[in-house]
């Protein structure tokens, strides 16, 4: 196993034979993978997802606190372009932060591509011309989905410059509440719709820049009620507040796209399942 960082490097060494698994390809580098008839692209199933951090949305002061912003975000971004250009329509497009795979995830459509609907809900916010937002940090190494991001914001008026970080310092950022304005992350933690609002959604969790007390509520509810069916509900409520709050504008879930070389007979890429790599004491060679 080897660390490579760039994506066109992985690829060249898939076709050389110099590795027989590539994985984290995207957009360009992804469909170079599809068009080599000697190699196979193989889309991961596990508990990914992007979204955009509103992390001023708790201040007053800040534009973020107001709804209007945060809902003409949502409807600013086209998931489904984003979704074909990264991911290669293999990245559902997502409305809510809690991956549609996990336990209790919130089965709901996202908010639809309405340009108009942005430019109109920021004149009623106050800026008819558009507003300067400042920077907009994304999360390493999803160039193909943090540009598209940025170029949707700002043909609707929501003007924003990408700033790059590397991927532990932004990760130590988020943790320590130090990412300002709207920034882009990804998440792959495991387990079920709980953690996630544990950590993102409930006022205290760990990359949470705030919260509502009835959210906390439901959230220490639904940890001490032990009827499943029950627990579900209450979990698809707190989603469902996220959602009418506009605390999170969600993009897509995340299928990694990996590339597989032609020794292979045996990848085993989601044979674990929710797990986003492959089960290495069980990849086989083909037979020379």
């Amino acid at each position: 196993m080897k660390g490579v960082p760039e994506a066109t490097t992985r690829l060249a060494m898939l076709k050389r034979g110099e590795a027989d698994l590539a994985a984290a390809l995207q957009g360009a580098v992804a469909e170079e993978v599809q068009r080599d008839p000697n190699l196979t692209l193989v889309d991961t199933r596990h508990t990914s997802i992007f979204w955009l951090e509103f992390a001023e949305q708790w201040e007053p002061k800040s534009i973020w606190a107001d709804i209007r912003l945060r809902q003409a975000v949502n409807y600013a971004l086209d998931r489904e372009a984003i979704n074909q250009a990264a991911c290669l329509g293999y990245c559902p497009p997502a409305g809510v932060i809690v991956p549609r795979l996990m336990d209790y995830a919130l089965q709901v459509e996202p908010a639809p591509y309405d340009p108009a609907k942005a430019k109109q809900l920021l004149a009623e916010a106050g800026f008819p011309n558009g507003l300067d937002a400042g920077e907009l940090v994304p999360i390493p190494p999803f160039t193909d989905v943090s540009e598209a991001v940025v170029n949707y914001l700002n043909a609707v008026g929501i003007r924003v410059r990408m700033r790059t970080m590397e991927r532990a310092a932004f990760l130590s950022a988020w943790r320590e509440k130090k990412l300002r304005g709207v920034f882009m992350t990804a998440v792959g933690a495991s387990r079920n719709a709980a953690t996630r609002a544990e950590a993102f959604m409930y006022s205290k969790g760990t990359y949470a820049y705030g919260g509502y007390p009835d959210i906390d509520e439901l959230f220490q509810q639904q940890a001490r009620e032990r009827d499943r069916t029950k627990r579900e509900a209450i979990l698809h409520q707190i989603q469902r507040l996220t959602i009418e709050r506009a605390m999170f504008a969600p993009i897509m879930d995340l299928r990694g796209l990996q590339g597989v070389g032609p020794r292979l007979a045996e990848h085993t890429i989601n044979s674990i399942p929710l797990h986003p790599g492959p089960a290495v004491e069980d990849m086989r060679l083909k037979e020379p």
